[in-house]
């Protein structure tokens, strides 16, 4: 099982988000786009570029750990095995749950997924991507009859007209925005984007559209009753290929009967209402994007069926340059699809249905076969709470932060009878509850299969070896299948034999049934597994090639071959602000990080843009509840509260909130926005609603901050407020209290590791207090700076010093101790550009000498010329500081 070091670059996949973009793994820490990947053509983003930095042994989970003592891997494995058996046994099998990973390769999920539904009996097997793309899946069987993406990378190359709604691309895919901006310089392609926030993706759209939170369905609705009023519609394309028209367009015409009454409810000017449906009606070439801001809703399913019923309208789907396509979140969401890791499918897209269990069963030998969905993500986890589910495995997930209500998920953990982790690394927030942990192989170690947001499938290989007693996630999970005494049915030497059975499977008595078919991948060869490039699905014995377009001959997989208009009715949020929680707080993710950072946090370059969670509010709200910019706010739910440094932002509009989904109990005291998130899910989906909740906000009142730098990670006990951020050669910690001051400079101390070399100063006439340790070789090991609130001086001189990690000259002590550097650096602001380390403050000096588009300014500081990930906000601050310009005096007397 363990991989030989790559001595030549290995083609692999990046193990990001759902773009799927091809990398070239190893010998050398870096890591580089791989030009012949059909997805990304060699370009990767900050995150990317970044993936040779998280592959050292820090952090890492590297043998079993059994009641917190570390354990062999046979009795770890015995342990398992033994409780999850007697627990069935006593309990029966939906006393058990796997709640599984979008991280995890489809060969893991297919294995995870045989042996709870096939051979443990039960369909309690969930994923995290229940999380992102539930209502995405469930829209598409509603109106396609299978959860089927009819869209390829290609059409955004062709498109007239990208409409990205509830997308901020910019951030989230984008290699994907790179291509549509490059669309618009080639073709001329326009950018429509709809998000209540003016995100990156929104400052680089020639219409945005700032709707209401919640009102999406209602938005494209009024589309739908627009196109048809105007005569827009394919009623040649809509009689021969779809059903259901007459209801769905009664029904959006009863909630959209004119544009203004779109416009009023929608919060947007009438005008530029009419100029997107306008557009919309007049452009052929038409992709419409989504993603989270309409998945990860109460209404998600109704709002993917809204903007699907305008493309069957107009019939623009499965043509060059248009569709309804969604941008999945993880590098693994889809391919979890492909083998019914949701609780609610069969492998193989297959359902809980009398012929496609007996079809499973049949093809599995699997007479103990699941004969009922699961339960869902956040039923689930009410299950666990409640004791109906006794034993549960976590595989490569994080559901103590990632899921909505927090703290009840953590009582719900500790609650558990019998709680197996399985991951890379073990400081998470659900990896400290559990029972036994499992040490599982990390990117660059795995050996499998991935597919993409536009169904291809791409190998993920390994080109490191196997550190410690690591495993791959399908081995753990065969091994315990093994033990229970299901061993035939599970006796997998390698990912390749699990790739073939997950590929025969997918045409077993098919006939073309469903899309899904990759039947024409079943029988390859060990070597042919290895060398597989990138392939669409479907792939057929005829078609080994794949195929990028589905849905063009307007032949679909339901029961009559027709795709089925949904009627969908506007629906406000389950949860509405009220007088006690009058603001609405959004959630989502950042540019440079990942999931709850477990790997992008230990990336010194990628914490820079945001070192520590921020609560973005209007200046409107923040003068109304009385919240300073960059000072501390308290943002509270009726389901908890999470604590942020504030950023007064043109980006929200009054009434709503932001704040970032990574942060976690690991890397900050409250600065999880999990804890405050409402458990409200889709009634259909179940696919729960992070991106609208009722909060309020306030001061969160502290009597002094202070800064340590060390060499050393780890979690501070018995602060009020603290948070850590890598930087290079260690940590930062911001640390906070309400106690005087100088007891905030002891607690401060108690930080610090023996002192064996100290330098303590303290400045009373300032109210700084300063501390240091150097190493044996007089180099900075630890550096504590104390100060009242806003009294602390700029870190970035000590930053620097820490970084060089030489010894300390006299000089430097001299000036390490009264907090100041000789030449203080020029403050670099909020750093936009991760690739090179360059902030607002020196963009905008260079914007104000001259350089007024991106190319001077990547000239002068290299912004923008790597990832091209800041690019929207280049363009942005560009065209702020134009808006500014004194206007020339007019000298013609008018």
């Amino acid at each position: 099982m363990t991989a030989l070091p790559a001595t030549e670059p290995v083609r692999t996949t990046c193990p990001y988000c759902g773009t799927g973009c091809g990398v070239l793994g190893g010998p050398s820490p870096a890591t580089k786009g791989d030009s012949a990947h059909p997805t990304n053509f060699g370009r990767v983003c900050a995150k990317g570029s970044a993936l040779g930095e998280t592959l050292g042994l820090e952090n890492r989970l590297l043998h079993p750990i059994v009641n917190g003592e570390r354990a062999s891997m046979s009795d770890a494995l015995d342990l398992v095995a033994r409780r999850f058996y007697e627990t069935i046994e006593t309990h029966g099998p939906d006393s058990v749950a796997f709640y599984v990973s979008g991280q995890l390769l489809t060969e893991d999920y297919y294995v995870a997924n045989k042996l709870m539904k096939g051979f443990i009996g039960s369909g309690n097997i969930d994923t995290n991507s229940r999380l992102c793309m539930a209502s995405s899946v469930a829209g598409h069987k509603r109106a396609f009859g299978e959860d089927v993406v009819p869209c390829c990378y290609e059409d955004l190359d062709e498109a007239d007209l990208v409409v990205l709604t509830g997308s901020n691309a910019a951030w989230c895919h984008p290699i994907l925005f790179r291509r549509i901006t490059d669309a618009r310089q080639s073709r001329g392609t326009k950018i429509v984007t709809i998000d209540p926030r003016r995100t990156a993706t929104a400052a680089d759209a020639d219409l945005f559209l700032p709707v209401n939170p919640g009102t999406d369905v209602l938005l494209f609705n009024g589309l739908f009753s627009y196109l048809a009023r105007t005569g827009a519609v394919d009623l040649d394309y809509i009689g021969r290929s779809t059903s259901g028209f007459a209801q769905a367009l009664e029904r959006a015409g009863l909630d959209a009967p004119d544009i203004d009454a779109v416009a009023e409810i929608c919060g947007v000017p009438r005008d530029d209402i009419e100029a997107f449906y306008t557009l919309f009606a007049k452009t052929q070439r038409v992709v419409t994007v989504y993603s989270q801001g309409v998945n990860q809703s109460s209404r998600g399913t109704d709002k993917v069926n809204a903007i699907i019923n305008c493309h069957l309208a107009t019939g623009r789907i499965g043509r060059p340059g248009m569709g309804p396509f969604s941008f999945t979140g993880q590098p693994n969401a889809m391919g979890g699809r492909e083998v019914g890791g949701l609780a609610n499918q069969l492998a193989a897209h297959m359902n809980f249905e009398e012929a496609d269990l007996d079809r499973v069963r049949r093809f599995w030998n699997a007479p103990r076969l699941a004969a009922k969905a699961g339960l869902k993500a956040v039923d689930m986890f009410d299950a666990l709470l409640e004791g109906r589910i006794k034993a549960m495995w976590v595989m490569g997930t994080n559901p103590a932060a990632s899921l909505p209500d927090g703290n009840r998920v953590r009582e719900a953990l500790k609650k558990c009878e019998f709680l197996v982790v399985s991951d890379c690394v073990a400081d998470t927030d659900t990896a400290k509850h559990a029972d036994v942990l499992l040490p599982a192989a990390g990117w660059g170690e795995k050996d499998g299969t991935v597919t993409n947001s536009e169904r291809r499938i791409s190998r993920q290989r390994a080109f490191m070896p196997l550190p410690g007693e690591t495993l791959p996630d399908w081995k753990f999970v065969a091994e315990i299948a093994q033990r229970m005494g299901f061993a035939d049915a599970f006796d997998y030497r390698r990912p390749a034999d699990i790739f073939r059975e997950h590929a025969a499977l997918s045409g077993f008595e098919n006939r073309g049934a469903r899309v899904f078919d990759i039947s024409g991948l079943a029988e390859i060869s060990d070597a042919e597994f290895e060398s597989l490039h990138p392939v669409q699905w479907p792939v057929t014995g005829e078609r080994r090639h794949g195929k990028q377009r589905l849905f063009g001959d307007g032949k679909y997989p339901a029961p009559d071959g027709r795709a089925c208009f949904i009627a969908v009715a506007h629906h406000g949020p389950v949860n509405a602000a009220d007088p006690d929680f009058p603001l609405v707080l959004n959630t989502g993710r950042l540019r440079d990080q990942w999931h709850t950072m477990t790997r992008t946090g230990e990336v010194a370059k990628l914490m820079m843009q945001a070192p520590e969670p921020v609560l973005e509010i209007s200046a409107a709200d923040a003068a109304a509840f009385a919240i300073a910019d960059a000072g501390l706010a308290e943002v509270t739910s009726s389901w908890g509260r999470a604590i942020a440094r504030v950023r007064i932002s043109s980006a929200q509009r009054p009434g709503q909130i932001f704040l970032p989904m990574h942060w976690t109990d690991a890397m900050s005291a409250f600065g999880s926005p999990g804890r405050a998130v409402n458990p409200a899910c889709d009634a259909v989906s179940g696919q729960p609603e992070l991106k609208h909740t009722p909060a309020r906000v306030r001061p969160f009142a502290v009597r002094w901050e202070g800064l340590l730098l060390s060499q050393h990670r780890f979690r501070p006990q018995g602060f009020l407020h603290w948070t850590r951020s890598k930087v290079e050669g260690g940590y930062l910690y911001r640390i906070a209290g309400d106690e005087p001051l100088g007891e905030g400079n002891l607690l401060g101390l108690s930080l610090l590791r023996e002192r064996e070399r100290p330098l303590d100063y303290h400045d009373k006439k300032r109210g700084l207090f300063r501390a240091a340790e150097l190493d044996a070789k007089g180099a900075m090991a630890e550096c504590l700076l104390v100060g009242a609130p806003g009294s602390l001086p700029d870190p970035a001189w000590l930053l620097d010093l820490f970084a060089r990690g030489e010894p300390v000259s006299e000089n430097d002590r001299r000036i390490l101790l009264g907090a100041r550097a000789a030449e203080p650096k020029a403050d670099e602001g909020r750093v936009v550009c991760s690739c090179f380390a360059v902030g607002e403050t020196r963009i905008r000096t260079a914007i104000a000498d001259g350089a007024r588009d991106t190319a001077a300014l990547g000239r002068a500081l290299k912004c923008g010329t790597n990832c091209g990930s800041c690019l929207p906000e280049l363009r942005d601050l560009i065209s702020s500081a134009a808006s500014i310009v004194p206007a020339e005096p007019d000298l013609t007397g008018a």
